[in-house]
């Protein structure tokens, strides 16, 4: 049988010390009263579940952009790339993907293409649902340099539980379609700032799966 078909996903590395943390808690919860121990199991399987890196299969067709997370699209709408990527001052069509806890969050670039920038800046908790969640949190931003010479941009989103975010890249770096560059714990989102005329292909309320579905075709422009 696929791994892809069966319940226990394959673990990111980087939950691997929080899962020790959680099953340590258990065995002491255990020694306290056998009921809290079983709570404990409960929480480390959560834990071991949030970290899962399950295999995707991302489209080949050259032009496609997909989703960076997993997760329900909660916006689309104009709006300007944070300033710290040094993109142009002008709207762009963001579309912003919230990651529950229940959520894999593990993220994956959007499309292939060069790291032209990277640039990490604190802020706040809102919940990350909210619009201006994507003003006021804690926030990593990606550039990325597509092979036809256009920019596209993909930031990360700290949430009102999430309190880190990781990210495994640095600028010159080149990414695949669907290749892993990061993750957030724990509940987040995703924005996906599309280049200047292309239109996405999703809806609000549609639920994403991160390295497969196709959010926009970079040959498909909006009309004038």
């Amino acid at each position: 049988m696929r791994m892809r078909d069966t319940f226990i996903k394959p673990m990111h590395r980087e939950g691997i010390r929080f899962v020790a943390v959680f099953a340590a808690a258990t065995l002491l919860l255990f020694l306290v009263w056998e009921p809290l121990g079983w709570i404990g199991v409960g929480l480390t399987v959560w834990c071991y579940y949030f970290f899962r890196d399950p295999k995707r299969v991302t489209p080949a067709r050259p032009g496609l952009i997909v989703s960076p997370a997993d997760g329900i699209v909660s916006l689309i709408e104009p709006a300007v790339p944070p300033a710290e990527l040094g993109m142009e001052d002008a709207p762009l069509t963001r579309v912003s993907v919230f990651m529950s806890v229940f959520n894999c969050h593990v993220n994956r670039s959007p499309a292939a293409g060069q790291v032209a920038a990277v640039a990490y800046r604190p802020g706040k908790f809102l919940n990350a649902s909210l619009d201006k969640a994507s003003v006021d949190n804690e926030r990593n931003g990606l550039r990325i340099r597509l092979e036809d010479g256009r920019d596209l941009a993909v930031v990360q989103i700290a949430g009102l539980v999430a309190r880190r975010i990781v990210c495994f890249v640095k600028p010159g770096d080149r990414l695949d379609r669907g290749e892993r560059f990061g993750l957030i714990r724990f509940g987040s989102r995703l924005d996906v700032y599309l280049p200047p005329g292309v239109v996405p292909l999703v809806a609000i309320g549609q639920t994403m799966i991160a390295g497969e579905t196709v959010i926009a075709r970079l040959d498909q422009q909006a009309e004038a």
